[in-house]
Formats: C-alpha cells, structure tokens, sequence
C-alpha cells in the first residue's frame, strides 16, 4: 500500500521537558511527508501534539520552546504552602502552566479537529486511565484534558475536565501505543522520558526533588516495559532518544533535546519500510551480541527470571545466552542493566567496534562502584 494511503499513529511520551525532542520529531515526519492519521501523547507529548493539531509550524514551535524561561512555567506556590502545609495541592501555581496549555492548543473541544488527538490522563479518584478525544470523551476543552495530561502530582494540582480529577496520563501509561494503534496500519512512537536509565551517583545529593523524579522515571519505566515487550499490534518503529543527562524540569539544554529528538527520529524511520513489511514487531531491529563475563556472574539467576527466552544458567551455575547473536528492537534487552554485577553487555554488530557502545539503543548496567561515564 502506498504510504500516503497508510493509516499511521504517531504517539508522543511523556518526560518533561527531554519532550521538547518531539518538535525534532515532528520536522522528521514533517521532512518525510508522513501525515499522522491520528496523533497521541501524554504530558508535554500530548502538549506538542496539541499544537500541532491547533496548526502550529514545526519552526514557530522551536522559537517559542527555545525562549521559555523557568518563571514562564514554574512559580512556587508560597501562599499555598505556608497556609496549607502538607495538605496544599502541589509545590507549583497552576496558572502559567494552564496559560501555556491555551495558548499553544486549538481552541474548543476534540470534535471536529483536522487531525484526531487523543490525550492520555489518569483519574486520581477513580484510579482509571481516561484518554480524551475518544469517542464518548470528545465534548470537553482541549485544554482541560492538556492540562491535567501536564499535571505531573505533587509539582502542579490536578485538573478538573468534565467532572473528573485528573493527573498526568504517565502514571499509569507514558506511551499510550496500544490505544493509539487501534484501527492503524502502522505506529511511529517517541519514548522520551523513561528509556534512558543511565547510572546516576548523585541522586540524593540534588534534594528531594531529584529523589522523586529518578524514581518516578524508574517507576515509568517498568510500567512501560510490559506493554512494549508483549507487543501485538500493528508494526511499530519506536524511536528513544539519548537523553539521559537532561534533568526533566531542567532549562538551558532545548536546542540539543530537539536535535537529538530529530537525530533518533531520522534514523528509527530508517527502518519504516522494513517495519511495514514485516506485518508487526517492534522496529527498528539490530543485529546484536550478548556476552557474559563468567568472572563477575554470580549465578544470582535475576537475567534467567526476567528474560527465560534468552538466557539460562551452565552447569556451573553461570548464565549464558541461548543464542549469543541475534536482532533486538529498541524495547529488547531491559534484563542486561538490573544484572547486579554488570556481568552482561551486549554491541551492536552492524557498525564498528569503536562506535558499538555509543550507538547501542538498548539498556546497560553500571559495575558496583564504578561512576558513570
């Protein structure tokens, strides 16, 4: 089928402002003449998403990204915290990152825009995940649902879209994939938000708030691990961007996000073609190499438990691979970063050696003891 006649979700995660990379995305489709037949995301994705279905150029979202300062976004509820203690709502006001939501998203509700937008919440008292702009969840302001799909808990205070309270969508799902899939030919996904798990030393030393956001990203993380390695949709290319030295509320680093969102991007739609003709699957996929260092295994079995399809364990007690050469997607190999001796490591064997580790999109762990490079 030719592709402009292919049904094609675009979905765009959760993580902060690293989500500044799906404007980089967005002129990465823009370039290729690929027309999203529906759009989706949670938090700041579901925030460019929504400009972009309000109209707004790839070009004009850069100027306004790259000009955002901290106090356009973050003002700390004094009067909130002094008055109300524990009991306040959140440590930030609400209204600059409402204001935000309004200005840049199509006015009114989801029905009748040019392009269907989904957006992924989380209903607080219910406990449910609600994705507005399905059907049934389409009369109710664009910018209610952006809002609370921005509403990350304890930073900002939950929104009220029609009668519901509801939080950022990432609490349950940052990559609402499955959902957005439903009735396409073809999925392109960017995870920016819980894909790099890099090795942090200096977590407890960057204050409470760093605390929260490392295990929030490590929760998101592990929620997003399921839906992605049991994945029975459409074909999907799933690009992850290498963000992980990029704090999630930080500033100063907008121009490398968005280049970095169009360099992964560029190069997961590589793979589009391929994806295609494969019918389903999780793309693109890499010829691989698992190696064990039998010096450092101690036989703990956490590899073999997490991931029996791919590793068990010798007579002598040590994991190994069951096929040491094989192709992995981006949402392969998670088990190699929770082995608690770093004794599993895995390259790429389509490039050279010297850039294998740099251009490797799956997970790794870090030796007890040794910093992070």
């Amino acid at each position: 089928m030719p592709r402009h006649k292919l049904k094609i979700a675009v979905v765009l995660g959760g993580g902060g402002l690293k989500g500044f990379a799906h404007i980089g995305v967005l002129r990465a489709l823009q370039e290729r003449k690929i027309v999203p037949t529906r759009i989706a995301g949670t938090s700041i994705g579901a925030f460019i998403a929504s400009a972009w279905v309000a109209g707004m150029s790839v070009d004009e979202m850069q100027g306004r990204a790259e000009s955002l300062q901290k106090r356009d976004l973050f003002r700390v509820d004094h009067v909130g915290m002094l008055v109300n203690r524990f009991r306040g709502a959140s440590i930030y006001l609400e209204a600059p990152l409402r204001a935000l939501c309004e200005s840049v998203g199509p006015k009114g509700t989801f029905e009748g825009l040019r392009i269907p937008l989904l957006v992924n919440t989380v209903d607080v008292e219910r406990g449910t995940q609600v994705v507005w702009g399905l059907p049934g969840l389409q009369n109710v302001p664009v910018a209610d649902a952006v809002y609370a799909s921005c509403a990350l808990p304890g930073a900002f205070p939950p929104g009220k879209v029609d009668g519901r309270v509801c939080v950022d969508g990432g609490v349950i799902d940052n990559l609402p994939a499955s959902i957005a899939a439903l009735g396409m030919d073809a999925v392109f996904a960017c995870d920016v938000g819980s894909s790099d798990l890099s090795p942090a030393t200096d977590v407890t030393t960057k204050g409470f708030a760093a605390i929260y956001m490392r295990s929030a990203t490590i929760m998101m993380h592990a929620l997003q691990g399921w839906p992605l390695s049991t994945w029975n949709g459409p074909p999907m290319v799933l690009a992850r961007p290498r963000l992980g030295h990029v704090d999630w509320l930080g500033f100063g680093n907008t121009k490398e996000v968005i280049d970095e969102g169009y360099r992964a991007a560029s190069e997961a739609l590589d793979s589009l073609d391929t994806a295609l003709a494969a019918h389903g699957g999780i793309h693109p996929r890499r010829p691989i190499q698992i190696h064990v260092d039998r010096s450092r295994c101690t036989g703990c079995t956490t590899c073999v438990a997490l991931a029996p399809r791919t590793m068990a364990l010798d007579a002598e007690g040590k994991a190994y691979p069951l096929a040491p050469e094989r192709e992995w997607s981006p949402a392969d190999g998670d088990f190699v970063r929770h082995c608690p001796t770093a004794a599993i490591t895995v390259k790429r064997l389509d490039v050279a050696d010297d850039m294998a580790a740099e251009t490797l999109d799956v997970p790794h762990a870090q030796p007890p003891g040794e910093e992070a490079a």
